[in-house]
C-alpha cells in the first residue's frame, strides 16, 4: 500500500504540475504577458512545483532529511541523469550566454548551499541548520535571479512559445489552475507519507529515500521536457530547463522550506552536496572539452556512469 501511495502521489504531482503550467500559461497569455516571460517564469515554476509541495509537507512534518534529500538529489539527478540521457539522444549545443551566465549561476547555487549547510565547519557546532535567516539569504539570491530574467525579457525579441494556450477560455484556464494545485497538494502529501513509511519498513534512512526515489520522481517533469527538447534538437531549451530548475530548487524551494521550519542538516549530507558541486562544475568544464559549447554523447555517457556510481554509494551508505 505504501508503494501504491507513493506511485499515486507521483501521478498527482506530475499531472498537477502539467495542469498548473497549461492553465497559468493560458491565463498569462490572456492578460498580455509575453511568451518568453511565460516560459521563463510560469513553466519553470510549474515544473518545480512537485519539489516545492514535497518539501513543504516534509518540513511541516519534521522530515528534514526528505526535504534536503529531495532538493540535493533532484539537482544531481537533473545534471547527471537527465542531461546524460538527453545528450546521448542528441548532442546539446549551448549558447555563449548559458555557458557564462546560467551554468555558473547554477554552480553558485550549489556553493551557497554548501556554505549555509556547514555550521559544523564554520561555527564549530555539532550539527548544521539552514535557519530562517539562511532562508532569507537564499530568497535574496532568487530575487537576483528574477532580476536577471527580467533583463533577458527586456533585451530579447519574444518568439511565440505557447500560442495555442492563449485560445483557452478563462473558465477553463482557472479550472486547470485549481485542478493543478489540488493535484499537487494531494500528491505532495502522499509522496511524503509513502516515503516515510517505506523508509521505516525497509530500515533505511529517510535521506536515502529522499535522495533516490523522491528526487527522481519529482524530477519527472524536467526529464520529460528535456528529453523531448533533445529529441527535437532544441538544445538550448533542453539544458536551460535543467539549469533553471536547479537554481529554482535551491534559491526558491529550499528558502521556502527554511522559512517554514529550520532544517537540521546531518553532517553526512556534505558528501551529497559535494557531489552536486562537482556535477555542476563538471557541466561547466564540459563546455570547453571537445567541441566548445556542446555537451557530446560521450560526455552524457560519463554523466550516466557517474550517476550509477553515486547510487551504488548511496545504497552502501544506507
Amino acid at each position: 500500500m505504501s508503494i501504491l501511495l507513493l506511485g499515486v502521489g507521483f501521478i498527482f504531482l506530475i499531472k498537477g504540475a502539467d495542469f498548473l503550467v497549461n492553465g497559468s500559461s493560458a491565463l498569462a497569455k490572456r492578460i498580455g504577458v509575453s511568451d518568453l516571460m511565460i516560459g521563463l517564469t510560469v513553466v519553470a515554476f510549474g515544473t518545480s512545483m512537485p519539489e516545492l509541495l514535497v518539501n513543504t509537507f516534509a518540513s511541516l512534518n519534521g522530515n528534514t532529511d526528505i526535504s534536503i534529500g529531495n532538493i540535493v538529489g533532484s539537482n544531481i539527478f537533473n545534471i547527471l541523469c537527465i542531461l546524460g540521457i538527453s545528450s546521448t539522444i542528441y548532442p546539446l549545443t549551448v549558447t555563449k550566454g548559458t555557458v557564462w551566465r546560467e551554468i555558473p549561476f547554477g554552480l553558485l547555487a550549489a556553493l551557497v548551499l554548501g556554505i549555509l549547510a556547514n555550521d559544523v565547519l564554520f561555527d564549530k557546532l555539532d550539527y548544521s541548520i539552514i535557519s530562517f535567516i539562511d532562508g532569507l539569504v537564499l530568497m535574496a539570491f532568487f530575487a537576483i535571479f528574477l532580476y536577471y530574467i527580467a533583463c533577458i525579457y527586456k533585451n530579447t525579441d519574444n518568439n511565440a512559445l505557447y500560442g495555442d494556450e492563449g485560445k483557452m477560455s478563462l473558465a477553463k484556464s482557472l479550472f486547470m489552475i485549481l485542478l493543478g494545485i489540488t493535484g499537487l497538494v494531494f500528491g505532495g502529501k502522499m509522496v511524503v507519507d509513502g516515503s516515510v513509511f517505506i523508509a521505516s519498513r525497509l530500515g533505511v534512512s529517510q535521506s536515502l529515500i529522499g535522495l533516490t526515489i523522491v528526487s527522481a520522481g519529482t524530477s519527472l517533469p524536467e526529464l520529460a521536457t528535456t528529453a523531448v527538447a533533445a529529441y527535437k534538437k532544441n538544445s538550448d531549451i533542453a539544458l536551460g530547463n535543467i539549469v533553471g530548475s536547479n537554481i529554482f530548487n535551491i534559491f526558491f524551494i529550499l528558502s521556502i522550506s527554511a522559512l517554514t521550519t529550520p532544517l537540521v542538516i546531518p553532517t553526512y549530507f556534505n558528501a551529497d552536496i559535494l557531489v552536486l558541486i562537482a556535477s555542476s562544475l563538471l557541466l561547466f568544464l564540459f563546455m570547453f572539452t571537445g567541441k566548445k559549447r556542446i555537451l557530446d554523447k560521450w560526455e552524457g555517457f560519463v554523466f550516466l556512469v557517474l550517476y550509477a556510481l553515486y547510487i551504488i554509494y548511496l545504497i552502501k551508505r544506507g
